[in-house]
């Protein structure tokens, strides 16, 4: 036991997370999403949800410590209305709402408060893009025939990207990635995610999906890109706000946003590469 102690102690000095409730969470999520695809779809969607406006009260918090004042309940009200018209509409209602809410939103903080309304709008305007836009995509992968095996092939590649990259960084980890954005992400870890996103696509797809297996390491090679960049850009929105993590809520990962950065930004291509295969029949 103490050597399990001061092996997590250790890698929690070098990757700068503690491995062990990271391991927890992890689990206790990939188990609650899954029995609720199970069961029936859309309980997973108000999953989604509940955590979407759990993340944007914690970006909404992040905000404040940066000096933006934007109420709570507009943000709340405007992710149910683009993940609900997301799944009863499809892209089409995903894209509608978008059009529809930020601009009520715009117009609701220019009411209630006119005073640097530049500021205060275009935060909302990115708060409302980053978090229900794109995860409406995670909606419309959860509205198939497959639910289940498409919502995998999103977990299995920002799994593998964070696993590996986090793997390799911590045991050959020398050479830093971008070490004024998020200084411990590291090439070698890149190269990890690359070989583990790759093999991890193929698989998924020769197995579950019962596609062609190189289009799965295609995409898993673009999940590389969308992850990293997903979370190059949290922790250069915290930077900016001078916060190292979004929340608490999550023991190992720190807040929602800090769990499902990498989600948010892969989702899109899932569902767009997914529909492209089903398209032209690939």
């Amino acid at each position: 036991m103490d050597d399990l102690h001061s092996l997590n102690e250790a890698i929690n000095k070098r990757a700068g997370r503690k491995l062990l409730p990271s391991i927890f969470v992890s689990l206790t999520i990939f188990v609650l999403v899954f029995g609720l695809l199970a069961v029936k779809p859309i309980l997973f969607v108000v999953l989604v949800l509940a955590a979407l406006i759990m993340g944007l009260r914690e970006l909404n918090g992040a905000y404040r410590a940066g000096g933006i004042v934007i109420p709570d309940w507009p943000l709340a009200v405007g992710a149910v209305v683009m993940t609900a018209a997301a799944w009863f509409g499809g892209v089409s209602g995903l894209a509608v709402a978008t059009a529809f809410v930020i601009p009520n939103i715009l117009v609701l903080l220019l009411i209630l408060n006119p005073a640097d309304f530049v500021k205060r709008s275009t935060a909302a305007t990115f708060a409302m893009f980053y978090i229900p836009f794109l995860a409406g995509f995670i909606a419309l992968i959860a509205k198939s025939d497959d639910p289940v095996g498409r919502i995998l092939v999103l977990v299995v590649l920002v799994s593998c990207n964070d696993t590996f990259a986090y793997i390799f960084g911590v045991l050959f980890g020398k050479h830093y990635l971008a070490p004024h954005i998020s200084p411990k992400k590291t090439w070698e870890g890149l190269i990890g995610s690359l070989i583990a996103c790759t093999v991890g696509g193929a698989l998924v797809f020769a197995f579950w999906t019962s596609q062609h297996w190189y289009l799965g390491a295609l995409l898993g090679l673009m999940g590389v890109a969308t992850s990293t960049f997903g979370d190059l850009i949290e922790s250069a929105m915290k930077r900016d706000l001078h916060i190292k993590d979004m929340g608490a809520i999550l023991p190992g990962h720190g807040g929602i946003l800090d769990r499902i950065d990498s989600v948010l930004f892969t989702a899109p291509t899932v569902w767009f590469v997914l529909e492209l295969i089903k398209h032209f029949k690939l």
